[in-house]
Parts: C-alpha cells; structure tokens; sequence
C-alpha cells in the first residue's frame, strides 16, 4: 500500500505523440486543458456539443481531431468511442481520458426546479455514466490509461444555491473513489479534479463576488502537474481549497453557523 503522499497513479509527464480525449472541450477549463495538453505534444481530440467552437480549436491546433457529441445520447457516446478506438489503434490506446462536461445553474430549494435538477444530473454525471458504458471495455482491454472526473469543492458538503450543481458533484467524488479501487489494480489510473472558482462562462453567471478566482489556463497547468505527480485529487488555488476542505471536519451546527456566516444565507 502506497505511503502517505506516494503517487497513488502513475505519473504522466510525457505527453509526446500520446492521444488525449478531452470531452467538454468549447470552452473553459476543457479548452484550456485541451491547448495545454497540445502545447506537450499530446495528440488532442476534442468533443462537446458546440461544432462551431470545436471546429476553431481545431484550426488554431493543427492535427487535433473533433468529435461533436452530446453527452446526454447514448449511442452517439458509443460512436464517439467507436471513432476514438479507430484513430488510436489498439496498439497505443489513450493515455488520458478528460470528462469536463458540465452544467451550472444557481437553484434553491425555496424556488424549485426539476428540469434544472434533472439537466444537471444529466450532464455533469449521467453523462459519465455513458462514458463508463462506451469506454471501460477499451480501458480495461489497454490494461493502462488514465481516466480523469472534473468535479468541483461545491460537492465537498452543501453550499447556498448549489442544490442543483453540488449534488452531482458530490457523486462524481463518490464515484472516482470506487473507480479508483476498482481500476487502478487493472492498470487504469483515476483522478478527480475538485477546483475552487475558476474563470468560465458557467461561473461568469455568479453575481457574488468569487474568492480566489484564476483563470482557467491556470487551472489547467495545476491540472498538468497534478497528473505529472500521480495525485488521485487535485484541488485549486490551495488557499482556497484548504480552507473548504477543513469545513468538512466540521461537526454539523458549526459547519452551517460558518457558512450562515460567511455567505449570509
């Protein structure tokens, strides 16, 4: 059993000719993860709904492919997977595996919307599911790879207006975790990513003001350098996230006093 603070995955640091599938890949931190990988040498393919958005990606990035997909559709998820296997050939197989897909609407429960909570649990984890279905068989078939959940601190505990968000984070932690233990003796390494506030157009949307804000290519190098040291949970900017993490050893009337507190909720 590794020590404590021991690579718990396999580090990847040389990205040279290795293909990447980046999905969630139009904008923010999956755009700027895509570019960053490319800039390593990776071999990028990029999917998300928006055509257009992938199409310019792939002309400032010569030689990515794009791969349109929604998430949400199932055989369209097999297809996609069905591509990927062509274009990487059963000799190499991915080195990484990137789900960014996501969807954010601030939601209360004093004003409850279930099509709102049901487009959330749609794409930030059913379509993992989906993804799960397409690909584990190539995954584990590889015996190698690296398979990579982008979260977030909002499903560490429960946040004021995150009732639609926060929930399906806190399922992909859960999920990583049984990945983790189900995946990586086969070979497959897992990590989930658990940023605080990173500049995108999903939090362009908070009319709060955002504590430790950076943008998403810095994101996207703490991302880098969290697969480069085999970390299973990469969390971002630290001073930030140290702090969220501590309030989840918080005894319950303390954690909601803090939060009352902080938040004015």
């Amino acid at each position: 059993m590794p020590l404590f603070g021991a690579p718990l995955n396999a580090p990847l640091r040389d990205w040279t000719g290795r293909w990447v599938w980046v999905i969630g890949a139009s904008s923010g931190i999956g755009r700027a993860t895509a570019a960053a990988l490319y800039r390593e040498g990776a071999r990028v393919i990029v999917s998300a709904r928006q055509a257009p958005a992938l199409a310019d990606f792939v002309s400032r990035h010569p030689g990515c492919v794009a791969l349109p997909l929604d998430v949400g559709d199932l055989p369209a998820m097999h297809a996609a997977a069905a591509q990927v296997q062509a274009l990487v050939g059963p000799s190499q197989g991915l080195a990484l595996l990137l789900y960014c897909a996501g969807h954010y609407r601030a939601q209360s429960a004093t004003a409850f919307d279930l099509a709102e909570m049901q487009q959330h649990l749609a794409v930030n984890y059913g379509g993992v599911l989906h993804l799960l279905d397409a690909m584990l068989p190539q995954l584990l078939a590889a015996g190698q790879g690296h398979l990579s959940l982008v979260g977030s601190v909002a499903g560490y505990r429960g946040l004021p207006m995150s009732l639609a968000y926060g929930p399906t984070k806190a399922a992909l932690n859960n999920l990583a975790e049984n990945l983790y233990l189900d995946l990586r003796p086969r070979g497959v390494g897992v990590s989930i990513i658990n940023p605080g506030f990173v500049e995108t157009p999903l939090t362009a949307q908070n009319a709060f003001p955002m504590p430790a804000l950076i943008s998403a290519e810095d994101a996207a190098e703490r991302m880098l350098q969290g697969w480069a040291r085999g970390r299973f949970e990469m969390n971002f900017p630290r001073r930030f996230t140290a702090w969220v993490r501590l309030l989840r050893c918080l005894p319950d009337a303390w954690y909601f006093a803090a939060v009352r507190r902080t938040t004015g909720a």
